[in-house]
């Protein structure tokens, strides 16, 4: 099986309206399916220790579930991005049906973090004409990638493969905040720091990211 690691350039054309790199020349990390008991911890330390502010697309059951995580993150000064709430395959729903999926979660941190989100990733990135208009009718900027690591693939060789010979200094890197990856998170995101050092990349915040 060949592996995309960074999208096709037609998709990126169909959809331009999408975030697929950084604007500022400056790498962004992602997290996916947080937070998590387990790795969340991790991840955040990790951040922390190398002084690299992420953004995390959280899943909206898990929101409500582990509220003291999600603190925990905003505490630290990143940025929390809509996942949709119960990790939907967007294309497969009809438009009212992944509206409520995509502002269910905006109620979530509203309600309780007085927290407006204004980034989305769709589960799987699977996306389609619709998402556009979603997009529109939500007012969220859509953050795809250009580097996606198949962490959850559960093979740090392959998350080593991925950043060996797709790191950009633009790349909107994809990690996942679950059970699947949390054995090797923190080798991971070090592997990828360590990488951009040797390269002179810098890390950039998704505000700075995302203009």
């Amino acid at each position: 099986m060949r592996y995309l690691y960074n999208p096709p350039l037609i998709i990126k054309k169909l959809f331009k309206h999408f975030y697929w790199q950084t604007s500022n020349n400056k790498i962004l990390l992602t997290f996916d399916d947080g937070p998590n008991p387990g790795s969340t911890e991790k991840i955040l330390n990790t951040l922390n220790e190398l002084k690299i502010k992420a953004l995390h697309f959280c899943v909206g059951e898990n929101l409500e579930r582990y509220k003291e995580l999600v603190d925990k993150i905003l505490n630290e000064g990143h940025t929390i991005g809509n996942h949709t709430y119960y990790h939907k395959t967007l294309t497969s729903l009809n438009s009212k049906e992944s509206l409520e999926e995509i502002n269910s979660v905006n109620e979530v941190m509203k309600n309780n973090f007085d927290y407006e989100i204004k980034y989305f990733r769709p589960p799987f990135g699977k996306i389609n004409f619709k998402t556009k208009k979603i997009m529109n009718e939500t007012g969220m900027k859509c953050v795809m990638w250009n580097l996606i690591t198949y962490d959850y693939k559960n093979d740090i060789k392959r998350v080593k493969f991925s950043i060996d010979n797709f790191l950009r200094n633009n790349s909107i890197i994809v990690l996942h905040d679950n059970n699947k990856s949390s054995d090797f998170i923190v080798d991971s995101i070090k592997y990828i720091a360590d990488s951009a050092a040797k390269n002179g990349f810098e890390f950039g915040a998704p505000d700075e990211c995302l203009k």
